[in-house]
Formats: structure tokens, C-alpha cells, sequence
């Protein structure tokens, strides 16, 4: 039997597809056979244990021969999977049975090819209680003294059907290939990121205008803060020496002042390069201890891995030969026009591949031993490909629980291809995705496009952006853009700053005015709380609602929904009570008002089968924001005013 066009595959299996440890995966596949006859259609799957489970695929819509099933994977390693269709040769009997045994037609001939089958059913491997049952069918439709109606209505007893539903009675039996798919850690697809710099927290003003770096003692105070908003992963900016040559000063300008501490991301001074420390943050033991309290408190540390270089950087006068020398004799800077960054020197991959090679897993290793098994990776698009593909499966040979999260802000093709090679995790366009259109658009993409191998992180702001949406829309603006990526996906971000509504950019960009790249930013936090200034019990809140909620640590259940409105966006996420771990499923439905400077009142228009509801039902849902209940049903009447409470946040009770 043909069987086509298998989900999740990538590239014909070129990659292997991706889960994380307990996602519920979608599989399917077209399948069909000749003729009128019947066929099921079931899924296997190989553990990287080598246990062996099987799932029955369920028909989607009528008439199109896609296959569906669902499995939660549940356990690290390399999966294997394929489809197996058959001939449901007791279905197709069945059904002939009952148009013809009715009418009179063929009555002997019908019961005698349904005797056959149950004969080659009682060969099989069956119990003994189910065995007496099929003798006891196999009597009754082959005695031609009882009445047509009792030895056809025998066919379809509740016991008979569960029997040979559970085991069909099945030839022609056709498999797919084998196809891979990668199930990793949790982590690698569930996580609240937070991202701040270490030089910032502790950082203090001299009496002589200049400044007293923050350290990693001082950054370690930040900790329980971030912990109680209920973030699970702190992101740290590069952290090594920073070089003095072409040293950028405040708002990236070209004059530093003395004291400036330049950018972080141009790597290597004095006191070292990638494998060394900033001496003002601490020493080795220092960082240790930053790392073992973020653990304590429930924190993985990621670190940011930038394969650049400054000036002054020690590869420089040990390795010329990895960067690119122009004409005059210069070493060629890092640009992006019209930016241009004079303090960062590009790697050139093609003049010695292999020590280039040789250096990064070794500096990737060194950390590993520090205790970082997150790596947020600066740049990877401007890196060869098949660099990056080597070290990430190279790395995870000997540490599989290692995450690499690519910064790759570029051409979808290249973003989903690094994807494809390896990278766990994935900048994305959320963050210039804001209208209604916008986003439904994008999250069904991620949801169902891109999801066998692309895992988007949505980070709501970075160092580097600030939207126009944030900088223009006040508040309301940044309660939409956190609820919309803290629901819309199980990984999203927040840089430091955003819990306190910072939203003053340079002139005519989208990045922030005295830009903590290249100056000191300690900031009030406990301050703008105690004033009522603060978004973090906002962020909080969201990151309690991820953890009450599995359906919300999943990708692929997402659904869009429609609104009568231009700027309500309204989106679910459901989870079938066999894989929420109770009784009970969890469905989430986020109706978001995404114009922040408006009142807004529509009907919202839902498709119940997607969120487990039967037809015509009415249900109840409770708003985790306001904690307000309403009766809901397939029409809905919504008011979202932007200046009070822009978003609802739905839990569907039982129905």
C-alpha cells in the first residue's frame, strides 16, 4: 500500500526530527489502497531503549487518506519510527455484511467469508476468553437455521468489536521506512529565560564620575529575584576580558571615556580571551559559586559563546591566519551595514578550519566543566554551517544534555536550516511580529510549519531591539507582548529592564538609548515595585500559569481561533486528559487585545473540536489575570480595554 508524504520528517530524513523530553509529537501520513476495501493505519515506535510502542492512527478528514496519531515521548535519546498500514479485512467485511445480508443478497456466501475470517483469527495469538468468544460468533453467523437478523447483529456486539478493534483481523501489511527523531531534554524545549548583565548588578558611580564594575558576588544577589518571577534560565552576556583597541563608548560612539567598560561581546584583552574571565567580574571560584546558587535556586546559567574577537584578543598575534586581512594590510572589522563595529573582528573559517575547529570545542568543553550546559551562540549565521553542525554533534556525543540556542535574527532559510543542523533552540521574528494578522500568521507557522526541527525561543526584547510597538505602546504594550510569548510557545525570554517598562531608544532605531552594552545599568527594582512600577508580579504571574498549565509547555497544540475584530487575536492550546498526567484535560485560550492604545469589544468565533468541547456545549472559563469566571460556548462577547487588562488568559473547566 502506498504510504506518502510522513510527519515529522525533515528533508527526506537528511536531519532527524526533534522532541523534547514529554512533548506530545503529531504524526501522520497519507495512506490508501485499491478499491472499496478498508484499511487501518498504525504507528511505530522504537525507544531509544529499544522498547517498542504502537499506536493506532486515527482517519482526518474524509476523503483526503491522512492518517493521525499522537504520542508523548518520554524518554532522551535517538527515537525511530514508521507507519505500518493493512487491509482491515473484518471491516471490510463488516461493512459489506451489513448492506448486503439485509437485502438478501449473497446471505451464504457472506456468513461463509466471515467464517473464514474468524477461523484465521483464532490462529493468531489471542487470550483464551477471547478465543471462546470468536468460537462463539463463528457458531452463531454459521447457523442457517437462526434468523439473519440475530446472526448479524452478533457481528456487532460491544465485546466483539472491542476484540477486533483491539486486533484486527489484517493482511497485506506494508511499512514505511525508518525515520529519526531526536527526543532531548526538557529544558531543550521548556524554559523562561532571563537575561541580564553581571556587571550591572552591584555596579556603583565614584565619587570621580567613573565606575566600580559589578561582580559576580554582587550579580549573585540578583538571583533570588529572578528565581521568584519564576524564570528557570539566566542568561548571561559574554563575561571574558574586554579589549581596549577601538574600545566603543556610550551609545556606541568611537570616543570611550575613561572608565567606559566597552562592549562585552568584543572578546579578548590582557588578561585573556574566550577561556578566561573579566578580571573586574571575579576569578574562576567566583563564577563557581554564581553557577551553584543559580542551581540552588532552580537556575541554569547560560553563556553566551560569540566566536569573535576584539583587537587585543590573544588570537590575534597567535592565529592571524583566522581573520581576514585586506589589501592594506588591516585586519577587516566586523560590519553590518550601515553598522559598523570597529572593536570585533570576524572569524575566518576558510584559512585554517580545523583549528578553528579544534579551539571552539575545547573552549565548549571548558565551560561544560564549569557547570554551563546552555549555550546561547552569537551570530551563527555568519559561521559556516557545516561548522556548526560537527560541533554541536560532537559536543552531544559526550554531553547530550548540552543546549545550544542560536541568535540568528536572518533569512528563513538559513535561520531553519541551522535549526535543521542542530541548534536546540531558535531566535525568531516574534519580536516584529505585532499585529493581529502578524501573529496569527507566525504562531500557526512555528506550531505546525517549522515545528519538527525548529524550536522558537520568543524573547520579547534583547540588548539589541526595542520595537516601535514597545517604545510607543506604554504599558499595555509590554503586558501584551510577555503574555503573548509566555503562552504562544514553551521558550521565551525577557532582557532585564523590561519589567520596568524601559522604552526610550536612540533616535530614529529600535535600540535602547544608553545601551547597556557599552555602559554600566544598575536599576531599582525593588523601587520601582514598592511604587507600583514594576511588570514583575505581571511576570510572575505568567510563569506560575506555565507551570499549572501543561497544555502551555507544548508547541505543536496550538490553535488560532478568529475574531471579529482586526486587533483581537484570539489562540488555544489543548491537551487530551491521557497525556496532562490526571483525569482531566487542559485547554488554555488567550484572546489578546494587541492594540495597546484602545478599548476593543467583538465576538470571538471558536472551533470547539480543537479544544476538546462537543458541539453546542457550553463550558466555563476562569481569566488566571483577573481571576474573573464566565460561561463560554462557540460565540463569545469580549471587552479588552488596553489601559486596564489587555489580555484574558482562559482555563477551560471541565465540561
Amino acid at each position: 500500500m502506498p504510504i506518502l508524504e510522513v510527519t515529522p520528517v525533515v528533508d527526506g530524513g537528511a536531519w532527524p526530527a526533534k522532541a523534547f523530553d514529554g512533548e506530545v509529537v503529531p504524526f501522520s501520513a497519507v495512506a490508501f489502497r485499491e478499491g472499496h476495501g478498508l484499511i487501518g493505519v498504525d504507528l511505530e515506535l522504537k525507544a531509544p531503549s529499544g522498547a517498542a510502542h504502537i499506536r493506532r492512527m486515527k482517519p482526518g478528514t474524509p476523503g483526503f487518506d491522512r492518517w493521525h496519531a499522537l504520542a508523548r515521548l518520554d524518554e532522551p535519546g535517538m527515537w525511530t519510527f514508521r507507519i505500518a498500514a493493512w487491509a482491515n479485512d473484518w471491516a471490510t467485511w463488516l461493512h459489506a455484511a451489513r448492506v448486503k445480508v439485509p437485502i438478501g443478497q449473497d446471505v451464504e456466501l457472506v456468513f461463509a467469508e466471515g467464517a473464514e475470517l474468524l477461523e484465521r483469527a483464532q490462529r493468531s495469538r489471542r487470550s483464551p476468553s477471547d478465543r471462546q468468544v470468536l468460537r462463539d460468533l463463528l457458531k452463531t453467523i454459521t447457523d442457517t437455521d437462526a434468523e439473519l437478523a440475530v446472526r448479524l447483529a452478533a457481528t456487532g456486539t460491544d465485546r466483539v468489536t472491542g476484540i477486533l478493534t483491539a486486533r484486527p483481523i489484517v493482511s497485506l501489511v506494508t511499512r514505511s521506512a525508518d525515520h529519526r527523531l531526536e527526543v532531548e531534554r526538557t529544558r531543550a524545549g521548556v524554559a523562561s529565560w532571563y537575561e541580564f548583565f553581571p556587571r550591572s548588578e552591584g555596579a556603583k558611580r565614584l565619587a570621580d564620575g567613573t565606575w566600580k564594575s559589578g561582580t559576580f558576588r554582587s550579580a549573585a544577589k540578583r538571583l533570588p529575584a529572578v528565581a521568584q518571577m519564576g524564570f528557570d534560565v539566566v542568561y548571561l552576556p559574554p563575561v571574558h576580558p574586554i579589549g581596549e583597541a577601538y574600545r566603543k563608548g556610550r551609545n556606541n560612539t568611537l570616543a570611550p571615556e575613561p572608565g567606559d567598560p566597552g562592549s562585552p561581546w568584543a572578546i579578548g584583552g590582557a588578561a585573556g580571551g574566550h577561556d578566561a574571565l573579566h578580571p573586574e567580574l571575579g576569578d574562576r571560584g567566583e563564577f563557581t559559586r554564581f553557577v551553584r546558587k543559580a542551581n540552588q535556586l532552580g537556575l541554569e546559567v547560560a553563556m553566551d559563546f560569540a566566536l569573535q574577537a576584539s583587537p587585543d584578543h590573544p588570537w590575534v598575534q597567535e592565529h592571524p591566519e583566522w581573520f581576514t586581512t585586506l589589501p592594506d594590510g588591516s585586519i577587516a572589522y566586523a560590519e553590518n551595514p550601515p553598522k559598523k563595529y570597529q572593536d570585533i573582528y570576524p572569524i575566518n573559517f576558510d584559512n585554517d578550519p580545523e583549528g578553528i575547529r579544534t579551539e571552539a570545542l575545547r573552549l565548549i568543553e571548558l565551560w561544560i566543566a564549569a557547570g554551563i550546559t546552555t549555550f546561547r551562540v552569537d551570530n551563527p549565521h555568519t559561521k559556516p554551517l557545516d561548522f556548526w553542525e560537527w560541533l554541536i554533534h560532537t559536543v552531544r556525543q559526550q554531553h547530550p544534555e548540552v543546549v545550544f540556542l542560536a541568535e540568528a535574527f536572518t533569512r528563513p532559510a538559513v535561520m531553519q536550516t541551522l535549526a535543521k543542523a542542530g541548534f536546540q533552540q531558535s531566535y525568531s521574528y516574534f519580536t516584529w511580529r505585532n499585529t493581529k494578522e502578524e501573529l496569527e500568521e507566525f504562531l500557526d507557522s512555528v506550531a505546525h510549519e517549522t515545528d519538527a526541527f525548529l524550536r522558537p525561543n520568543l524573547f520579547v526584547n534583547t540588548p539589541d531591539i526595542l520595537t516601535e510597538y514597545l517604545q510607543f505602546g506604554g504599558h499595555p504594550a509590554f503586558k501584551i507582548r510577555a503574555a503573548i510569548a509566555a503562552t504562544g510557545a514553551p521558550l521565551w525570554g525577557v532582557y532585564s529592564g523590561f519589567e520596568l517598562f524601559e522604552s526610550v531608544a536612540r533616535s530614529g532605531a529600535e535600540e535602547y538609548i544608553d545601551n547597556e552594552k557599552y555602559e554600566y545599568r544598575p536599576r531599582d527594582y525593588a523601587g520601582a515595585e514598592a511604587r507600583n512600577e514594576s511588570l514583575a508580579p505581571y511576570l510572575t504571574m505568567l510563569n506560575e500559569v506555565r507551570r499549572q498549565h501543561p497544555a502551555l509547555r507544548q508547541l505543536r497544540n496550538l490553535h488560532v481561533h478568529s475574531s471579529e475584530d482586526d486587533s483581537v487575536l484570539v489562540f488555544s492550546k489543548h491537551l487530551a486528559a491521557e497525556f496532562t498526567g490526571t483525569r482531566r484535560a487542559d485547554t488554555v485560550i488567550v484572546v489578546a487585545n494587541v492594540d495597546p492604545h484602545s478599548v476593543r469589544e467583538t465576538l470571538v468565533h471558536l472551533d470547539l473540536a480543537a479544544i476538546g468541547v462537543p458541539i453546542g456545549a457550553t463550558f466555563d472559563v476562569s481569566d488566571a489575570i483577573t481571576g474573573q469566571t464566565w460561561t463560554w460556548g462557540a460565540v463569545n462577547y469580549v471587552r479588552l480595554d488596553a489601559f486596564h487588562e489587555p489580555v484574558h488568559i482562559l482555563s477551560v473547566k471541565a465540561v
